[in-house]
């Protein structure tokens, strides 16, 4: 069945068997009918397709309850395999976490949010919701607004336009204006600050990457909690730390 919208086609089925992979994740695991209460799917519907990623590898039973196999990680690895950028970006990320001793994150941008691609934890890193494939609004983090700093501003519009300013915390921006103000900020100073905006607790410091063409690649973050992520070691020693080794990067990039 194909269903049109806007001039767009999309294969009901596909789009089901997706809807039920990510229910499955949503849910940790679960049963055929509590899935199928979960989407408002017939159960029915819910099993065929369970039967068939099952047959196919992509989920896994213990019992009677339906898991996400781990088939979907080599698909993943080939995502961030794919571009030669983020296997060099991979160490320096490492090497970051260690540096800093605090978490540190590459996100690139698809479909108007961020996608972290690959995270690293030092040895005095918090726990946040940063975990690989999450999906993340781009103006309330460091990473993500020194990304929208690098877009051409039809493209923001269209992102905000998509995604709105969903306040996250009392700190977050919901206004246009004052976004683009600080988007501006960002430009000239060359990195992005995240000062309780995403997470109540945790600040960022974070700036962009860009290839040997001046093209956006992503962005580089390194979180922490506040009571460390203050004075010259959030306001200078972090941000001159991400921008050097951001150059670094796209010196690799460029030349090799």
């Amino acid at each position: 069945m194909i269903d049109h919208d806007g001039g767009g086609r999309t294969v009901k089925t596909t789009e089901t068997a997706f809807t039920i992979i990510e229910g499955l994740e949503e849910l940790d695991g679960a049963r055929v009918t509590e899935l199928a209460d979960h989407l408002g799917l017939a159960d029915s519907t819910v099993h065929s397709h369970l039967a068939t990623l099952y047959e196919m590898g992509y989920v896994v039973k213990e019992g009677d309850e339906y898991l996400v196999g781990s088939k979907f990680l080599k698909l993943g690895e080939a995502v961030k395999e794919r571009r030669e950028a983020f296997n060099l970006i991979k160490p320096k990320v490492k090497q970051l976490a260690e540096e800093t001793e605090e978490r540190c994150q590459f996100i690139i941008e698809e479909y108007g949010r961020g996608v972290y691609l690959h995270r690293e934890t030092g040895e005095r890193a918090v726990w946040t919701d940063s975990g690989l494939g999450n999906r993340i609004y781009l103006h309330s983090t460091a990473a993500g607004k020194s990304v929208l700093a690098n877009l051409p501003e039809s493209r923001v519009e269209e992102i905000l336009d998509q995604w709105g300013l969903p306040a996250l915390t009392d700190n977050t921006i919901t206004d246009r204006d004052e976004l683009f103000e600080e988007l501006n900020t960002i430009r000239e100073q060359g990195y992005a600050v995240n000062k309780e905006e995403s997470t109540e607790g945790l600040r960022a410091v974070g700036v962009p990457v860009m290839d040997g063409t001046d093209e956006l690649v992503g962005a580089l973050s390194v979180s922490g909690p506040t009571h460390r992520m203050k004075g010259e070691w959030f306001d200078s020693e972090i941000p001159n730390l991400l921008l050097g080794t951001a150059n670094e990067l796209e010196l690799n990039l460029k030349y090799s």
